[in-house]
């Protein structure tokens, strides 16, 4: 039966000292005390059933099989080393990997993604697209932008304000709202008819129907109708004149959006920051 690997700590004192030539030069390289590392080379000799190295007063020497065994021992290390680097560098790459619906990414997100890379230029953001709560127990993201009831999604999360429903359209779409075609977003508790039923508005049956606030913003947009959308997704929007309210009027909406910090450190503070700046309306001291 073959005898078991030495320790790769007596490989690394060979190696040193088989380069420096010297045991008190390798321990000091190596981060061990001189008496370790002669040690260590003697006990890998005493493995290996072979003399390593010529002792000196004054320094070593290596014998044959030292030298035999040198080049070897450096290639060994040469790819350890290559593969840990990685894992290793001291400035490790700074991330931070943002769970949200295409709805937050698109349309809040996204109009002014630019400002956080002109302050953290250095951090690369992963974005991960979300629709249903239960996704989001299957992830690893550091900052979590949630939609759904306070029941479903709100556990240790920030409710993020505003949170109302609004009618709006293309600048450009004329025509009296009694006329124009309505968009609904569907798989939510809330609709025309709900903000019908608050607002004291006249509806009629919506024209349009798709599965996400953004894709309904998107389609008023672009001239396709009345859209009924969070305010919180249409704001940018409406600064950059991509769509107006066609009425002051708004609902209470019964889902909404939730911000939870999964990771503590410095990028995701960093971003969650940066993002309660974009909606004022929300208290930051609950993150």
């Amino acid at each position: 039966m073959p005898k078991a690997l030495p320790p790769l700590t007596w490989f690394r004192s060979f190696e040193a000292a088989a380069r420096r030539l010297s045991s008190t030069a390798a321990a000091d390289e190596i981060g061990l005390t001189q008496s370790a590392v002669s040690q260590q080379i003697r006990s890998l000799e005493s493995r290996l059933g072979v003399v390593l190295f010529h002792r000196h007063p004054r320094g070593l020497s290596l014998t044959d099989e030292g030298r035999k065994l040198l080049p070897q021992v450096e290639a060994a290390l040469e790819t350890l080393q290559s593969a840990a680097s990685p894992y290793l560098t001291e400035e490790r790459a700074r991330h931070v990997t943002v769970a949200a619906s295409i709805s937050v990414i698109e349309w809040i997100i996204s109009p002014v993604l630019p400002r956080f890379q002109e302050r953290h230029p250095d951090t690369s953001v992963r974005f991960v697209s979300t629709i249903w709560p239960d996704e989001y127990s299957a992830l690893r993201a550091d900052v979590e932008i949630r939609f759904g009831s306070e029941k479903q999604v709100g556990r240790d999360a920030l409710p993020l304000q505003p949170n109302t429903l609004i009618a709006v359209k293309a600048p450009g779409l004329s025509g009296e709202f009694k006329d124009l075609p309505l968009i609904e977003a569907v798989g939510t508790s809330d609709n025309w008819a709900s903000w019908s039923e608050a607002t004291g508005h006249t509806i009629h049956t919506p024209a349009y129907f798709v599965d996400s606030y953004g894709l309904a913003l998107q389609l008023a947009s672009t001239g396709n109708g009345v859209a009924l959308v969070n305010s919180l997704v249409a704001q940018n929007a409406l600064n950059a004149g991509q769509v107006e309210r066609i009425s002051h009027a708004s609902a209470p909406a019964t889902e909404g959006y939730f911000l939870a910090k999964q990771s503590a450190t410095p990028e995701a503070d960093a971003f969650v920051s940066w993002f309660l700046q974009l909606i004022p309306d929300t208290a930051p001291e609950r993150v």
